[in-house]
């Protein structure tokens, strides 16, 4: 499975750690879905239409418990709303610092890629949304 963070993030960590300024986490991270999958750079196609649009997660510990081994995953529901179009073939997602734009900090392929058709409401259950560390 590819994934990793994103040139931005592992900037920001290293100048963190190492001789730079401070990077101070977000309160919120948005969880977005994607058909063509991004790059540590950015890019790829994020799904649109059909009242898509990106989750707010509160950035606390209850969302996302300690990490072990190099390890995080989501430790409650992430729940899309409802697409009432079709968004298409959504086979990665993405954790951003912002709603619409805003940096990509994190990606990652998903292990099942899924049509969003109408009617469907796409979710991680808890423990689905994997990060790692390598």
């Amino acid at each position: 499975m590819a994934g990793s963070k994103s040139d931005y993030l592992e900037s920001k960590i290293l100048d963190h750690v190492i001789g730079g300024g401070d990077y101070t986490r977000p309160a919120t991270v948005y969880a977005a879905l994607y058909t063509v999958a991004p790059t540590d750079t950015g890019g790829g196609t994020e799904a649109t239409g059909g009242d898509y649009a990106r989750v707010a997660i509160t950035n606390n510990s209850t969302n996302f418990p300690a990490a072990s081994s190099g390890a995080k995953s989501n430790g409650a529901e992430i729940t899309f709303p409802e697409a009432t179009g079709d968004w298409g073939t959504v086979l990665a997602f993405g954790l951003f610092d912002a709603s619409t734009s805003g940096n990509l900090l994190y990606w990652g392929d998903l292990t099942v890629n899924r049509s969003i058709l109408t009617g469907i409401t796409p979710k991680f259950a808890i423990g689905d949304l994997d990060i790692t560390e390598s």
